[in-house]
């Protein structure tokens, strides 16, 4: 099978493109631009288009699958020419369907968890030696690709993401695997330049529990009041399973979880991330992993890459790096932080850096995000405001939002920096929140502050 990737750099697209060429399929692309990791990886596989830039030359007959990322606009060239050939064209759920609709698919969705609770999984099956496709948001440890496709496994394991298929295809990602296994671990409002109320929000996940097929099987987070509401009042033929925080105790700053043969020490901490372990043990024991061989397995799960991740540690310090950004993500991780460490100051940095956590409009779900933090401290970049062509914010209007008088804010990368750099970190844990870097901070640098 030949394939071509219409935006082949992006950090799914370029999984799956490298995934299909060990499958043996033929595989080329375009894009214009491709940065690290993507390029090198590409690059190292003989799949790096030679020059950047769309040519619609490349579109032929001779293609059997065109795969269009949310990277290219409608009017990209190399997509226009192959509407106009009537070429067969998937966004990247669509094709994952494709190649795993005569397996068990094991859909991971949930606004907040999906890419934790999807490696916690695999985690788990690799200890186990269970071999399974997947495709999950993070790369991981001992995992070579983020996407594994082979035509013999049993099961594909998928992180279900609630955001949009393609340019041309509206609708949500996980709207499109049709699972056998489900879990949702959370509804908290994402994505509003997509879906502008909570509610038309809200609807995206009762989509996906009606998706399931007849007898599927879903597993959710019952302490999560709406997506409680969500599953239970589905009349769609399906098992439900609900879970919720395991019983455990915090010594010393180490997590111990109840288990049949007594507590157990863990390498994670967190109620946001006893939960997704929950969620996890349900769904492996639904693929055939028994409590005990699940357990033995979980204690050696440090966590996803830049999911609540320990970069640097001390008999009197620790700092964290996280992904959080959304509102509900920002309070889970800050509260997990402080409880873990309750004797320590709590220096907590937020980078408002996406569509959603810039627009005034919606800053207001940040507040009392910060509270659990000693010092609270909030930095962005107006410069990234005007690029998404949003309304300016003040750092009046932020201060107001959070809810806290006593907030640190910075517009100037350098200037925060400076501050990082100048706290005495004696008896303290410091947790950086973002998506982006804080307008260029080096995090190897900040290893150094310890």
């Amino acid at each position: 099978m030949k394939i071509h990737f219409i935006a082949i750099g992006g950090s799914a697209m370029h999984n799956l493109a490298i995934a299909l060429h060990n499958k043996g399929y033929q595989v080329t692309g375009s894009d214009d631009t491709i940065h690290d990791p993507s390029k090198s990886r590409l690059e190292k596989r003989g799949l790096l288009p030679k020059e950047f830039g769309w040519f619609p030359e490349k579109i032929t007959q001779h293609l059997d699958v065109i795969i269009l990322g949310m990277h290219a606009k409608k009017d990209n060239p190399e997509l226009l020419q192959a509407q106009e050939m009537g070429l067969k064209i998937y966004s990247y759920p669509e094709f994952l369907y494709e190649q795993s609709k005569d397996k068990t698919r094991v859909v991971i969705g949930g606004s907040h968890g999906k890419t934790t609770i999807t490696s916690m999984i695999l985690h788990v099956l690799a200890y186990n030696d269970r071999a399974v496709d997947y495709m999950v948001g993070a790369q991981l440890e001992g995992f070579e690709t983020m996407v594994h496709l082979t035509k013999e496994n049993e099961f594909i394991v998928l992180e279900g993401d609630e955001y949009l298929s393609s340019p041309i295809d509206r609708r949500p990602k996980f709207h499109l695997y049709k699972p056998n296994i489900a879990l949702l671990s959370g509804i908290a409002w994402d994505h509003i330049n997509v879906f502008p109320t909570f509610d038309g929000y809200i609807e995206q996940f009762r989509i996906f529990t009606d998706s399931l097929t007849n007898g599927g099987i879903m597993v959710y987070n019952e302490e999560d009041t709406i997506l409680k509401e969500v599953v239970e009042s589905s009349e769609h033929t399906i098992k439900k399973y609900a879970y919720s925080t395991p019983s455990h105790i915090i010594e010393n700053g180490i997590t111990f979880i109840d288990t049949p043969d007594g507590q157990m020490p863990l390498e994670i901490f967190g109620d946001h991330n006893l939960q997704n372990l929950a969620g996890a043990k349900w769904i492996c024991q639904h693929m055939g992993i028994d409590e005990e061989d699940f357990y033995e397995a979980i204690a050696s799960f440090k966590g996803a890459s830049k999911r609540l991740e320990k970069i640097a540690e001390s008999q009197e310090t620790v700092i964290f790096k996280d992904f959080a950004h959304s509102p509900s993500k920002v309070k889970a991780t800050t509260e997990a932080v402080k409880r873990q460490y309750p004797q320590r100051d709590l220096i907590a940095c937020l980078e408002l850096h996406t569509y959603s956590s810039l627009n005034t409009e919606f800053l207001q779900e940040y507040n009392g995000a910060l509270d659990k933090a000693d010092k609270a401290v909030v930095f962005y970049s107006p410069h990234a405001v005007k690029i998404k062509q949003l309304e300016e914010v003040s750092k009046e209007q932020i201060g107001k939002a959070f809810g806290r008088d006593d907030l640190i804010i910075f517009t100037n990368p350098s200037e925060f920096k400076e501050f990082l750099f100048s706290q005495n970190l004696h008896q303290s844990a410091l947790v950086l929140m973002s998506s982006g870097n804080y307008g260029g901070l080096d995090f190897e640098e900040v290893k150094e502050l310890i």
